[in-house]
């Protein structure tokens, strides 16, 4: 990645005004976590930022010990909600669940799990007719700007694949020449690199979390550098990002310059997100194939 690379960009942008932002994500969290950057950023330009969730997270594993009892049962998916407030409250981006008031799905959890066969799991549910609804929106909103994860969902969690599936039909349904520009989340190789030799310089011992080596797997959604056509690249957003990541905490644990799951796998906020143009009609990179 240079310097140059350019950043997200509508497709006519308009000097003097505004430009219109959308974030699709599955969970709670999920928008902090994977576009918390950008989400800043623009609304630090005074942009209009808005996002979308599609389920509660009800499946979330919980990592305070005096939250423990939530997971598993009904009240996560509240008190995730209550959370998601707060965090956008931080980002000062607008929200709303896909479906109205409350989502018409539920976080299905990873593949295999039982929540995966619950009827009203996210990740079963049909595309099109998730499509349509969300396409009801983008049609509302009118961004110029649509966010999202890649075909692989990030990590390869069931719901961001859906989201993936489900966000770019719905852009698809858009007419041509009202149509946003779509993007998906992607990590250039060196940047992950990159992150990980940070990790090993500057997480402290005594917090007992695994930094990924070098030559450690590294997720789907990193890829070679050149299959990642935008950036952005704003340190003066990571405090507003980790305000808003302090607000999910049932989910996170935010560090001095990184953050962890429950996985206790620490991961780097270095204020920088890579981004691809992503074509409707394919959901694949745009210009770029499979590789």
């Amino acid at each position: 990645m240079t310097r140059g690379r350019p950043g997200l960009q509508p497709p006519t942008p308009v000097e003097g005004r505004p430009w219109r932002l959308l974030a699709v994500h599955a969970h709670p969290d999920d928008e902090t976590l994977a576009t918390g950057v950008a989400l800043a950023h623009h609304v630090a330009r005074g942009d209009r930022v808005h996002v979308i969730t599609c389920t509660l997270g009800e499946e979330g594993e919980v990592i305070p010990a005096e939250l423990a009892h939530l997971e598993g049962s009904e009240l996560l998916g509240p008190h995730r909600q209550r959370e998601l407030h707060e965090a956008m409250a931080e980002l000062g981006a607008q929200h709303e669940f896909l479906g109205g008031t409350l989502p018409r799905w539920r976080d299905s959890g990873m593949a295999g799990s039982p929540s995966a066969t619950h009827p009203k799991a996210f990740a079963g549910a049909d595309v099109d007719e998730v499509a349509a609804l969300l396409g009801n929106r983008i049609r509302a909103l009118r961004p110029q700007i649509v966010l999202t994860y890649d075909e692989s969902g990030g990590y390869g969690h069931p719901d961001h694949i859906q989201t993936h599936r489900v966000t770019v039909a719905a852009v698809r349904s858009v007419p041509a020449t009202e149509r946003p520009n779509l993007y998906a989340v992607l990590t250039p190789r060196s940047w992950a690199l990159q992150d990980r030799a940070w990790l090993a310089a500057h997480v402290d011992p005594s917090k007992a979390l695994t930094v990924p080596g070098a030559d450690a797997d590294l997720p789907p959604s990193v890829v070679r550098d050149d299959l990642v056509g935008a950036a952005v690249r704003d340190p003066a957003a990571v405090p507003v990002q980790v305000r808003a990541l302090r607000r999910h905490r049932t989910q996170v644990r935010v560090h001095e310059g990184y953050y962890s799951l429950s996985n206790d796998v620490a991961a780097r906020l270095p204020g920088r997100e890579g981004y691809a143009r992503i074509d409707a009609e394919s959901g694949l990179p745009a210009g770029a194939g499979h590789g």
